[in-house]
């Protein structure tokens, strides 16, 4: 009795925050065990809990080569947290209940709309079917498009599981791969020519980072664009113009001695893995400063709420830009495309904003104070951990405990949302329904 009255206590946002938790911590024992590495030895526990988050956070920042450290039981669970992690535990768990046929009750609906940042919770739970049958669709597709190059170079048995392990990986903008030789590892860059593996590794990661609401509504709208809700519209202009823009920018200036072809392949793919995929198919260190800060950009901006990927996410990008052009024109109210967004919604935006923006100087001046690495490098790292993408300068296996742990509890920040956590922690559901006396404040 006293177990149901604790139950009932838990608000939605602390049962979000405690089952990544509880997946993370299983998923870490299960990695530290010895059967979990390719030569039978312990992994340390602190390595096994960086591996489980990352991949819970489908980050994709690792600590030991999963192509040669993990055994396949190891590689198999990271599969596991991976798929986990991308649909959201609470997703998982309502999914098992669909399936086995039992009865879905209020409160479990209520952990699901705030699982997936639904608006209401009306029809929840046609909309968890239909989040389940696009990711089983979509990976699908995936892992038929890959079995050709990856059986052709790996054999049907390697070839099968490196497809199935990418497909689900890229969907789920995790970023894991098992192409890798060594560390710095290689990820994708065998295969930056290859226009197949290329296209079908930026569509699934395009894909899972728009966001299920996203695609619902682009379904029931039949894709007819003045049908759309705002944030429909919102996410596909922003996502839009940052693969765009970024790609651009590295034809121009990066992979100067690339075949035209390779060229635009590389340039594309690193415009798009950047928001949270973790992919590479090109030196990082080869590239220019300006291009990794663009990158570092990319990276904290992530991508769409309600999706695999984490991040600010694109609508707190346009919601923050709308309310400076608003400002800038001296208007009250923010809005696009003949609508009006809340206020309330402009004050979570810039409170992310604010959030992601200490926490990396934090990390970054932090962590490059006990490593003595330069500034950048760091950045980058704490970037890629925040905005659950993956990327590395080649630095985070040989970071001590203490850039470990930021880098750990970056990823989890970057995955379960600032504000859910803040929520979680804070006392929720009380408000003060009294208003304070106005007066103006002079800023700029």
């Amino acid at each position: 009795m006293k177990l149901q009255m604790i139950y009932r206590k838990i608000t939605p946002f602390q049962m979000i925050t405690m089952s990544f938790s509880l997946i993370i911590l299983i998923g870490s024992l299960l990695l530290s065990l010895p059967v979990s590495s390719a030569d039978g030895s312990h992994c340390s526990y602190l390595n096994a809990l960086f591996t489980s988050c990352s991949a819970v956070c489908v980050t994709g920042l690792v600590v030991h080569n999963t192509a040669s450290f993990w055994s396949p039981f190891g590689k198999t669970v990271i599969l596991v947290l991976i798929q986990i992690g991308g649909l959201g535990v609470i997703t998982c768990m309502i999914g098992v209940s669909l399936l086995t046929g039992k009865r879905i009750g209020l409160r479990h609906r209520n952990l699901m709309q705030n699982a997936v940042n639904a608006p209401k919770i009306g029809g929840i739970i046609r909309f968890t079917r239909f989040l389940l049958l696009l990711t089983l669709a979509a990976e699908g597709i995936g892992v038929l498009l890959l079995l050709l190059p990856f059986i052709r170079d790996y054999g049907v048995s390697q070839g099968c599981f490196k497809a199935v392990f990418h497909s689900i990986s890229a969907f789920c903008n995790a970023g894991f791969d098992l192409l890798g030789d060594r560390i710095p590892y290689n990820s994708l860059c065998g295969y930056r020519g290859d226009v197949l593996v290329n296209i079908t590794i930026m569509a699934l990661i395009v894909a899972g980072g728009l966001g299920f609401m996203t695609w619902e509504d682009l379904f029931q709208t039949r894709f007819h664009w003045k049908k759309l809700r705002l944030q429909t519209r919102l996410i596909l202009l922003v996502s839009a113009l940052l693969i765009l823009l970024p790609a651009i920018f590295f034809a121009l200036f990066e992979f100067k001695n690339e075949a035209p072809l390779t060229r635009i392949l590389l340039s594309a793919f690193q415009s798009v893995t950047t928001r949270t995929a973790g992919f590479n198919t090109a030196g990082l260190k080869e590239m220019s400063e300006g291009s990794r800060l663009i990158m570092i950009t990319l990276m904290l901006i992530g991508g769409s709420s309600g999706s695999t990927a984490g991040g600010l996410k694109t609508t707190t990008l346009a919601v923050i830009l709308l309310s400076a052009w608003s400002s800038l024109r001296r208007k009250k109210e923010v809005g696009a495309f003949g609508r009006s967004i809340s206020s309330q919604v402009v004050i979570e935006a810039f409170t992310l904003l604010i959030l992601y923006t200490v926490l990396l100087l934090i990390g970054t001046v932090v962590m490059s104070a006990i490593e003595h690495l330069p500034a950048l490098d760091c950045m980058f790292e704490c970037a890629s951990a925040l905005g659950t993408v993956g990327l590395s300068m080649g630095v985070t296996p040989g970071l001590g405990i203490v850039s470990k742990v930021i880098l750990i509890l970056f990823m989890y920040f970057g995955r379960v949302g600032g504000l859910t956590l803040a929520y979680s922690a804070l006392s929720a559901g009380r408000h003060d329904p009294g208003r304070l006396p106005e007066e103006t404040v002079v800023v700029g």
